[in-house]
């Protein structure tokens, strides 16, 4: 047993991290302090001023743990770590799995390339980015590489010089063909420094030279070049009017605002590199609860720089956060050189801050509208379904169906829905073992009987090996379980859970006679629907979604059985004996037509297979 006095004393008065963990042993929140004593304490004492979030975490604390560091700024990065590893509860979190493009030129190899880059990395190559379109990116590289005939091949080059021919790029004028010595290495590396300056943004010498290029070509009556030169223009036109200019020092730096309300927060970034707005992106926060805009901006920066390979010179935030200057400290390490975090109060950069904050709270507002209706379609739609069962709650649904045609390869679905969206990680597919023929009711017994079974196992090893984390979708049961079809199907499940020892509701899905669904069946009762609401959707779509995915499986089956000859059925006749008689007949019907004799003419097929053969379709032996 955890004693908290006894613990609480032991506290040291230094720098680190706590961990607290509720009764199930779970992580729910991971903190750092300058003094783990004081900062630790404060949750359990009574006098402490907490917001309603941490008060409710306090209630559900079984025990913590601390990990000393030599500093605050140690803290702080070993902080994000376990944020990143364990996702608490009551942290507020990051959504984002995003990885931002970047343009990378190997300027570390005597022969450069311009290359697409998920990564930043600390090697001699210049890196231009991050992006937030990889398309564009793409476009820019290829426009690059057409305008100034760079190489896209991954030969090792002064050594490959003519070991191999040019490829498909020299022939169609898009690479100089370094490879084969056909420019020399000043001449590309002056070819490689006009693309750096495009990168730069300084587009003006290109578009000069294209434009002059058009205009000799259209003298000439060279048609086909001075369209070529005429399309390259546009593309580098199109280019930098993308790239708008947003200051003029050409520094880099991120702008950072946010919008929030009483659940979410929508986080707006600007990028800014070399002084041009290079694009946005926004950034949801969950669990903010009753979290302050300059706590959610702190926990975002430090979530969020933690994870992009850039850190820009410059943040220039909404509002003025705790810890600056250690966050400041933080972010210069991982850059490399000094970054500033500021807060301006007047002027153009204001502006900016004000312009992120309005995008913020667009995404928002168009969001909340959103997950409103999503909501509605969901979670509102379960809310509908418990009320007409008369059900407590509802989180998670299990629904079944069996696919046959006449009883060839029976099957079975099992679909999960949890909180009203399909869980398709969840979703089962059964084959049926102990069931020939068109029998529904045996096919479902055998289904649920295993699936129940898997899930009781899987339960008992969990416990014996005292693990703490779910390691199968079987382990978990259903609040409800939804059987496709009326009082036939369900006395069936209700037959398997009785013998099962389990207690989990059953409801049948009924259909009309046009295959459509109509209403409940509950406690040998059919309960009607309202065929416009959010509930009766719900169940039409869980249903159909049952039915689809035990078509799928059959038809797949099926399509497998179809690729059999029938002459696999035939005892002594396998692939090789299969093959030769195709080969030997051309044709099924062949076969079938042949006698013994003629089957025994095949070198493969020995007189006692022939009659096997002759037999199989023929029913007796004719000698």
């Amino acid at each position: 047993m955890f004693n908290f006095e006894e613990e609480l004393k032991k506290l040291p008065p230094k720098p680190g991290v706590y961990i607290m963990h509720d009764k199930d042993d779970t992580i729910i929140y991971v903190g750092k302090a300058i003094s783990l004593r004081n900062r630790v304490r404060s949750y359990f004492r009574e006098s402490t001023n907490k917001s309603p979030k941490i008060e409710k975490m306090v209630t559900k604390i079984a025990r913590f743990e601390y990990i000393v560091t030599d500093s605050e700024l140690e803290a702080l990065v070993l902080e994000n770590n376990l944020i990143k590893e364990h996702s608490p509860r009551y942290n507020t979190m990051l959504k984002d799995d995003k990885t931002y493009p970047y343009i990378k030129v190997t300027t570390g190899e005597e022969y450069p390339r311009v290359l697409f880059s998920r990564q930043m990395k600390k090697d001699k190559s210049r890196y231009f980015g991050p992006f937030t379109s990889a398309a564009a990116v793409k476009d820019t590289i290829e426009l690059i590489n057409k305008l100034y005939r760079l190489r896209t091949c991954n030969r090792v080059l002064p050594r490959d010089i003519g070991l191999d021919r040019p490829c498909l790029n020299y022939h169609i004028g898009q690479c100089s063909a370094p490879c084969q010595g056909m420019i020399t290495k000043e001449e590309y590396r002056e070819q490689v420094d006009k693309a750096l300056d495009f990168l730069n943004g300084n587009f003006k010498p290109i578009l000069t030279d294209l434009q002059q290029k058009m205009e000799e070509a259209s003298e000439n009556l060279d048609f086909e070049e001075a369209i070529r030169y005429r399309d390259l223009y546009n593309s580098v036109k199109q280019v930098a009017q993308k790239q708008k200019i947003t200051d003029s020092n050409g520094e880099d730096k991120d702008i950072i605002a946010l919008a929030k309300d009483d659940n979410d927060a929508v986080v707006q970034v600007f990028f800014v590199r070399d002084g041009r707005l290079i694009g946005r992106e926004h950034f949801y926060m969950t669990h903010i609860s009753d979290s302050t805009s300059a706590q959610i901006l702190l926990d975002f920066v430090k979530q969020f720089y933690a994870g992009t390979p850039f850190v820009p010179r410059e943040l220039m935030l909404q509002e003025e956060i705790e810890d600056t200057e250690i966050v400041e400290q933080w972010l210069s390490n991982r850059r490399g050189s000094r970054v500033h975090i500021r807060v301006p109060k007047k002027g153009t950069k204001e502006k900016l801050v004000e312009l992120a904050a309005t995008n913020a709270a667009l995404v928002l507002s168009k969001d909340r509208e959103r997950i409103k209706r999503e909501e509605g379609r969901t979670i509102g739609a379960v809310k509908e379904i418990c009320a007409l069962l008369s059900l407590p709650e509802i989180s998670r649904m299990e629904a079944f169906d069996i696919s046959n045609i006449s009883g060839f390869e029976n099957v079975g679905s099992m679909v999960v829905y949890e909180k009203g969206k399909p869980k398709r990680s969840d979703y089962r597919k059964f084959k049926i073992r102990t069931v020939s023929g068109p029998d529904d009711y045996a096919c479902m017994k055998e289904v649920l009987t295993r699936r129940f079974l898997h899930g009781m196992e899987e339960a008992k090893e969990l416990q014996e090996k005292q693990l703490e984390k779910e390691f199968g979708s079987f382990t978990k049961f259903p609040d409800l379980l939804l059987m496709d079809g009326g009082k036939g199907q369900v006395n069936v499940a209700k037959q398997v859970l009785e013998e099962l020892h389990i207690n989990i509701p059953v409801c049948g899905m009924v259909k009309d006679d046009n295959h459509r669904t109509r209403g409940l069946y509950y406690q040998n009762e059919e309960i009607e629907i309202d065929t416009r609401s959010e509930g009766f959707k719900l169940i039409t779509r869980i249903q159909d979604e049952a039915h689809r995915f035990a078509i799928e499986y059959h038809r797949s089956l099926r399509s497998k059985e179809q690729v059999r000859s029938v002459l696999d059925d035939i005892p002594g006749v396998g692939p090789a004996r299969r093959k030769a008689l195709m080969r030997h007949f051309k044709s099924i019907d062949d076969i079938r037509s042949a006698d013994a004799a003629q089957l025994s003419q095949v070198p493969e097929i020995p007189e006692h297979i022939a009659e096997e053969i002759y037999s199989f379709f023929h029913g007796s032996v004719v000698k």
